[in-house]
């Protein structure tokens, strides 16, 4: 598999990338780029998970605040390419971690390739991200993106360690959230910001908007689990609670619903698997659990919108407000 190759369809731009099309097209270039190796195999396992499927949100974000404060340069390329390898690494990983089989429709790296090459060219992926990141020359971004790396690895551990323990409550879980997924999209819009010499208030709006981006999108995730559709997801339905992970619709659950729906939830969390899921599929749904949880994403969506404010009309600040409208809507 060459890495000169084009860019995979699912890399394609969407309306919502529209506005900074070419942007995009020479973030995808970059990726192909920098994903050169001189081991065969870092390159084909790079460029499977690369070209895998997703919508690319995080480098968007880059791109979308750089140019919502007029940034004129190029580093937004680079700056953008290294979030998203940033953001791979962490799937190769998490994959392995969850013992995953299945990621957007498609086997896993690590189902198809073993465990082992899976971490080590996560591994690669992120050093190459800290390559790019000395490129980029900021050392304030540096200062941005390597907590994030901490933040992001510390939300991974607290997952881990909440799972099959029903005791989670929601203030842990969106701790969790905060440090597995929306850690990163704040870095991104963040040091979009940075880069484009945003002034103080400005720079703090769109890390706000990316962390409360991040929120929604997560909470909508979790959602999924348990109403989503498995072929459009390309994952199944009740993969969190076969892991045992306790997310907010089972917590929820557990907090609204009678002392025997309660005690099967709990049950299920403690056990991981699947033999109870059509019971907690109706115990979510009874429970108002899952509405609960869409409310919970709708308001994080709000909040990015407010924090738009902040910024000076464009196109590009209609995009992002656009995305978090969307990133509650959306059903995959």
């Amino acid at each position: 598999m060459s890495v000169n190759a084009t860019p995979s369809p699912s890399a394609a731009p969407s309306p919502i990338h529209a506005v900074v099309a070419d942007d995009f097209a020479a973030v995808n270039q970059t990726i192909l780029d920098q994903l050169a190796s001189r081991i065969p195999l870092v390159e084909t396992i790079g460029q499977y998970i690369i070209e895998s499927g997703g919508k690319r949100l995080r480098p968007l974000l880059v791109l979308l605040a750089a140019r919502a404060l007029e940034y004129q340069g190029d580093r937004h390329i680079t700056l953008a390419t290294l979030i998203e390898f940033m953001h791979t690494s962490t799937l190769l990983h998490d994959d392995v971690v969850d013992e995953s089989h299945m990621r957007r429709g498609k086997a896993t790296a690590n189902d198809a390739w073993g465990n082992a090459p899976s971490v080590l060219v996560g591994d690669f992926l992120y050093s190459r991200s800290f390559q790019m990141m000395v490129e980029v020359g900021s050392m304030r971004i540096m200062e941005v993106l390597s907590a994030a790396t901490c933040t992001i690895a510390e939300g991974e551990v607290q997952q881990l360690t909440n799972v099959g323990n029903p005791d989670t409550d929601e203030a842990a879980y969106f701790d969790t959230i905060l440090g597995k997924t929306a850690m990163l999209f704040e870095a991104a819009s963040h040091s979009g910001a940075i880069l484009a010499g945003a002034d103080e208030r400005q720079e703090q709006a769109l890390a706000l908007y990316g962390r409360y981006l991040g929120l929604a999108f997560q909470l909508i995730d979790d959602l999924l689990d348990y109403e989503g559709d498995a072929k459009a997801m390309g994952k199944n339905v009740g993969d969190d609670l076969a892991e045992g992970k306790p997310t907010l619709p089972l917590i929820q659950a557990m907090a609204a619903g009678t002392p025997d729906q309660t005690r099967l939830v709990r049950r299920a969390i403690r056990k991981g698997g699947l033999d109870h899921l059509d019971e907690v599929l109706a115990i979510v749904q009874s429970t108002g659990a899952l509405d609960y949880t869409r409310q919970k994403a709708e308001e994080m969506a709000a909040k990015a919108l407010a924090e738009l404010d902040h910024l000076p009309p464009s196109p590009y600040r209609d995009s992002m407000a656009e995305l978090a409208r969307l990133a509650v809507e959306r059903k995959t």
